[in-house]
């Protein structure tokens, strides 16, 4: 049903719970969320309910489950639907809530400090934002198969572009029991991934959760990798309990099933070092978008012998002078290091080639509705046309 208006609220009762933002502290509430709230609000009607913060814990479709100062509140996001998909409400997100309402909605969406997205389709030119505000983002990779440092390399420049720092987790350590072996997998995996934290780790036995859960203590951290990655068994070990299903691997490809099927914000547990944890379904597709900032911070070293080549717009393929080229003929950087810096350079191009193709269509449709609009306007002005 569509409303054509907010829905009518009563204030806060005696019988209302009385607001306790100490609830929030556990999801990531701080002063300048606080201040950004305040802003928020500061043009309401007296009239109207004093509206509460909450943050998004899990979102379904039209509706989404939030954490406010008087307990969680099942709202309605009809009033905060964009054209933009990457605007819609996402885990993560901070909002004010009318949680008073019948039912409670959503009136608006604080400014997102990150957000971490990727694109939906190479059909649709159209990003996809997979968690909101999010300090930390954790990469699973397990050891159960061989390293994909290709992908590795995708998830890491979308990771930096997100405003989040990248933590690599090797999952599964305990299947690698060779303590030498470990180390030489963990040394490829920090080649492609310059400037990030890489620790591997297993639920199973508890190595190295201790640490992992003292990097990320304090801040909100978006869990991701592909389906098999070990993500649910390794937010289970963080968070100290069953929170989320587990399925063991298919035998004949070594592939999970989609365990985790929404996007959940979690709290940490305060005696680990607090924090928060949305767990994410497995990614069969991790596409670019708007990563160029990403992918220079990913392929940092390629960047800095960039800076050095004879010519400012060299392309790394065969211009004279080309230290990026040198350095791959001396050994210093890995070929298949520039050839995936190419190969996601290329992709990333391509997508925001199209993206603007897509905008320019938008706007242009936007022109021709905006010329017909002034054109039934001034014929109205006129009245009807009578021949003479």
């Amino acid at each position: 049903m569509s409303h054509s208006s907010h829905p009518s609220h009563s204030p806060h009762t005696s019988s209302s719970p009385r607001p306790d933002f100490s609830r929030l502290a556990p999801y990531g509430w701080d002063d300048d969320w606080a201040t950004a709230y305040a802003d928020a609000v500061a043009d309401s009607s007296a009239a109207d309910p004093a509206p509460v913060p909450g943050r998004v814990v899990r979102v379904d479709r039209g509706q989404c489950d939030l954490v406010t100062p008087v307990g969680t509140v099942r709202a309605d996001t009809e009033f905060v639907v964009p054209r933009d998909p990457m605007r819609v409400v996402c885990t993560g997100d901070w909002a004010v809530v009318d949680a008073d309402g019948a039912p409670p909605y959503v009136r608006s969406l604080l400014p997102r400090r990150t957000a971490f997205a990727r694109s939906t389709s190479s059909k649709r030119s159209e990003g996809q934002v997979l968690a909101a505000n999010v300090d930390h983002a954790l990469i699973a990779v397990p050891l159960a198969a061989e390293l994909d440092l290709g992908r590795i390399e995708r998830f890491l420049s979308l990771a930096w572009s997100s405003g989040a720092h990248p933590v690599l987790v090797l999952t599964k350590a305990d299947l690698v029991p060779d303590a030498t072996a470990l180390a030489h997998l963990t040394a490829d995996a920090e080649t492609a991934a310059p400037g990030v934290q890489v620790l591997p780790v297993s639920a199973e036995t508890g190595e190295g959760i201790d640490v992992l859960a003292a990097v990320l203590a304090g801040g909100t951290t978006a869990l991701l990798g592909q389906s098999g990655a070990g993500k649910s068994t390794l937010a289970n070990a963080l968070l100290g309990r069953v929170a989320q299903t587990v399925q063991t691997i298919r035998d004949r490809d070594g592939k999970g099933r989609h365990t985790t099927t929404t996007r959940n914000l979690l709290p940490l547990p305060a005696a680990g070092g607090g924090g928060a944890l949305i767990d994410t379904p497995g990614l069969r597709g991790v596409g670019l978008w708007d990563a160029e900032e990403g992918l220079g911070q990913a392929f940092a070293e390629i960047e800095e012998l960039a800076a050095r080549c004879r010519f400012h717009d060299c392309a790394h393929h065969a211009e004279p002078g080309c230290a990026v080229l040198a350095a791959v003929e001396d050994g210093t950087l890995p070929e298949r290091r520039l050839v995936s810096y190419r190969k996601l350079l290329s992709e990333n191009v391509r997508l925001a080639a199209r993206t603007d193709a897509r905008l320019r269509a938008e706007q242009r449709q936007l022109y021709k509705q905006r010329q017909a609009l002034g054109r039934h306007m001034m014929e109205r002005k006129r009245g009807p046309h009578r021949k003479p």
